[in-house]
C-alpha cells in the first residue's frame, strides 16, 4: 500500500509545538514532505523540510525528533529524514485558520 503525502502530514500533526500548543502542520512548520518508494515492495522513505518560527528555537530539537517518531510508524516507511530550512523564513501567514483561532490571532 502506498504512503501519500497527505497520511504523513497527518501524522505530523501529533507533533505540537511545546510553547506554542499547536501542531506543526497547522503552525505551517512543514514547507515539504517527499515520499519515495523503495527498491522493496511497499517500503517507502520519507523526506520533510521543515523551518522553524525563528532561528534560535530552543525547541527545534524536540521537533525534528518527534516528527522522525510520527512518521516513522507510519506502516511501510523504512527511514524518514527531516531537514530544517531557513529560506524562504517561516511567518504567521503560514498558519491556517484553526491555528490562528487557537492563538487568537485574527
Amino acid at each position: 500500500m502506498a504512503i501519500s503525502e497527505e497520511q504523513v502530514r497527518e501524522e505530523l500533526k501529533r507533533v505540537v509545538d511545546p510553547e506554542l500548543f499547536v501542531n506543526i502542520v497547522d503552525l505551517g512548520l512543514i514547507y515539504v514532505v517527499d515520499v519515495n518508494p523503495r527498491d522493496e515492495v511497499g517500503k517507502f522513505d520519507v523526506s520533510i523540510e521543515m523551518t522553524m518560527t525563528s532561528p534560535m528555537c530552543p525547541a527545534g530539537p524536540q521537533l525534528v525528533a518527534q516528527s522522525k517518531q510520527a512518521v516513522s510508524q507510519l506502516e511501510g516507511v523504512e527511514n524518514v529524514e527531516v531537514k530544517i530550512v531557513m529560506d524562504p523564513p517561516w511567518t504567521p501567514d503560514r498558519m491556517t485558520e484553526d491555528a490562528r483561532d487557537q492563538l487568537g490571532i485574527f
